[in-house]
């Protein structure tokens, strides 16, 4: 395999090819022919490719189709437009799905190189930028083998690359933050912003000025003018967690700036062009919220375009070995434990067989306690009995939330499942008898037992 740059050339005209490949060698990169669409895109599948030359003008498949669908399987791999019958309207439609430059045939030498020079370069700097994010957030790999992962991987593959709007639903510590981020890297703004918002941790008098930033002035302790959130994610995505906690008022907002693509900062008057795209999550029913009038429903079917729910991990139990295995392994990566610490089948068994209601983040946890406190190199189905099951009697569950998270929500969650556990256990599951009760509509019942996975 060679160690040199690789340059796919896509045009269906030989003498173009030949050209271009004789200039291209003459210059040290190596180079790879495909006459049309079809032979390009599976040239890319299967080789190493650093640059695409790609003809718009070509029969079956023209330039643009194919480039749509080369950002579809790798994103991040730059093209260079290369047409006989340039016009302004067929560059600009090149660049914006995608192309890095467009070029006129016969290609201008000097242009030709430097534009090659700088789409290997700014694809080289969308790399080292991928891998500092992942150094500092982490990796946003999704680990898991199960049907309902692989079709969120299938899923993330597939709306990454365009600019529609994503709803993440789940439950606490299903991996939402980690999926919106995985779109982002995927997407053609990867080189851009991931900016982040809990919606439910800032304070609903001041979430305002976090999203649309605020002028000198605009209340009392604005000292200074402040960028907002919209603004530091211009270009890039901005991912707006726990939506269901926004206020009303900021929800009016955020609804304008969608439709309008311009927010005005608190105190301020003039209009700010922002090139945003939004990823939201909630862990909350937006449907029951929009019944009760706590959510506005023209925001929802704007963030709703592509909706992905995240199953618990009770639902996932083919991944709770993978997954433990992976925690363990982080923390060998670590150095938090040294590199010889592993799980037995037994202990993987039993930790398959716990009800996990705080999902991932609490089966993260977990591993991490036993990896410190079981004694022996391996971890076994005692150390799992002694330091997990234990602390999951009924009696104690609420308290060992209270150790476990600091999320209010994931309190209050289970707090409510455990309640309507209750109930309809001294109702005898009598879903009439406990809704009037406990002064609820049945509906509403129905609903929490669905969304706890409440059954007889």
């Amino acid at each position: 395999m060679s160690s040199k740059t690789t340059i796919l050339i896509t045009d269906d005209e030989q003498s173009i090819r030949n050209a271009l490949k004789e200039i291209l060698e003459f210059e040290d990169y190596a180079t790879l022919e495909a006459e049309n669409g079809e032979k390009a895109l599976e040239a890319i599948r299967k080789e190493k490719i650093d640059l695409v030359m790609l003809d718009i003008k070509m029969k079956g498949m023209d330039g643009v189709e194919v480039l749509g669908k080369i950002k579809e399987i790798k994103p991040e791999l730059p093209v260079i437009m290369i047409s006989g019958h340039g016009t302004i309207k067929i560059a600009v439609e090149a660049t914006k799905n995608g192309a890095f430059d467009f070029l006129e045939k016969p290609p201008d030498l000097n242009r030709l190189l430097t534009s090659i020079r700088n789409a290997l370069q700014s694809s080289e700097l969308i790399r080292e930028n991928k891998q500092i994010r992942k150094q500092l957030h982490g990796s946003t790999d999704i680990i898991g083998k199960s049907p309902a992962i692989q079709k969120i991987k299938k899923m993330i593959e597939k709306v990454a690359p365009s600019n529609s709007r994503v709803l993440i639903t789940g439950e606490n510590g299903t991996g939402k933050e980690l999926v919106a981020r995985a779109i982002h890297e995927k997407s053609t703004r990867a080189s851009k912003k991931f900016v982040d918002v809990n919606c439910a941790a800032i304070p609903s008098e001041l979430l305002e000025s976090e999203l649309f930033g605020h002028e000198k002035g605009a209340f009392t302790g604005a000292s200074s003018r402040r960028i907002g959130k919209f603004e530091q994610a211009n270009g890039g995505t901005l991912f707006l967690d726990e939506i269901g906690d926004m206020s009303f008022d900021a929800q009016a907002k955020v609804l304008r700036a969608l439709q309008e693509n311009q927010i005005t900062r608190v105190g301020g008057t003039e209009r700010i062009d922002v090139d945003v795209r939004v990823l939201s999550a909630t862990n909350q029913d937006l449907h029951e919220l929009i019944e009760e009038g706590d959510f506005r429903e023209d925001l929802f079917h704007r963030l709703n375009v592509i909706p992905i729910h995240l199953p618990p991990l009770r639902e996932r139990k083919d991944d709770i070995t993978i997954l433990a295995k992976w925690f363990l392994q982080q923390l060998s990566e670590r150095e938090i434990i040294f590199s010889g610490k592993s799980l037995s089948d037994g202990a993987l068994e039993m930790l398959e067989k716990q009800p996990w209601s705080g999902n991932i983040r609490e089966l993260q946890n977990v591993v991490e306690r036993l990896a410190l406190l079981s004694i022996e190199d391996e971890i076994t189905a005692e150390d799992v009995e002694q330091l997990v099951v234990q602390k999951k009697k009924p009696s104690n569950v609420l308290n060992d939330l209270l150790d476990q998270t600091d999320s209010f929500h994931e309190y209050k969650e289970e707090a409510e499942r455990l309640f309507l556990l209750r109930k309809l256990e001294k109702y005898d599951w009598n879903v009439s008898a406990t809704a009037d009760a406990i002064n609820i509509q049945r509906s509403h019942i129905y609903n929490k037992m669905k969304k706890y996975d409440i059954e007889r």
